[in-house]
């Protein structure tokens, strides 16, 4: 009598667990699988570098002033064209130090261009932080940081400043999802990371 019911009970079981799908449940487990792993997530930084004559806006922006302060590039004022108008303008051209910096980091190809962009950093992902959930939806919080991938994305991506973001999940039949983009309820990771604050 009492093995047929442990083996009804064991057949229950199995069954119970095989309706359930680990993505059922919205644990921080599983929110931090679904934003480390997407696509936008992963996505790596790209720094956009100009030379040749630009306006005295872009010389004065917070990018070339790193590029200046770490020695890549010098400039001398320029006339300017009709586009780049008010004056100044600037010719601003490598270093011997910030040619040694960039030419690794260039595509095949690039070297003769006036414009150009190198990989800089990533993402990681440091904390799921909470997880509201109402009904088919979560908002879920998390902080993350940048991870330069070589010198040049050092002087513009401190590791140690960390990012906090909230991005929404819907559940759907086979689980829940991260919302990769715009829906009805909650924010894309897209937006999420554009919206990132500094976090405490």
């Amino acid at each position: 009598m009492r093995k047929p019911l442990i083996t009804a009970l064991a057949i229950a079981y199995a069954l119970l667990l095989s309706s359930c799908s680990p993505r059922d449940f919205l644990t921080r487990r599983l929110a931090a699988d679904l934003i480390a792993t997407s696509e936008t997530f992963r996505a790596q930084q790209q720094f956009q570098l100009r030379i040749g004559v630009i306006a005295n806006k872009d010389y004065l922006s917070p990018d070339y002033l790193a590029l200046q302060h770490h020695g890549w590039i010098s400039a001398t004022i320029s006339p300017c064209p009709p586009a780049l108008a008010p004056l100044p303008c600037w010719d601003v051209m490598l270093t011997p130090s910030g040619v040694d910096a960039f030419q690794s980091l260039l595509a095949p190809g690039d070297a003769g261009k006036q414009s150009f962009s190198i990989p800089a950093a990533h993402r990681e992902l440091i904390a799921i932080t909470g997880i509201a959930k109402q009904g088919n939806t979560a908002d879920v919080e998390f902080t993350w940081r940048w991870i330069p991938l070589n010198e040049v994305g050092a002087a513009f991506y401190s590791r140690d400043a960390h990012y906090g973001s909230t991005v929404g999940f819907r559940c759907y039949d086979d689980g829940w999802r991260l919302l990769e983009s715009s829906s009805h309820s909650g924010q894309p990771l897209d937006e999420a990371l554009k919206n990132a604050v500094p976090a405490q």
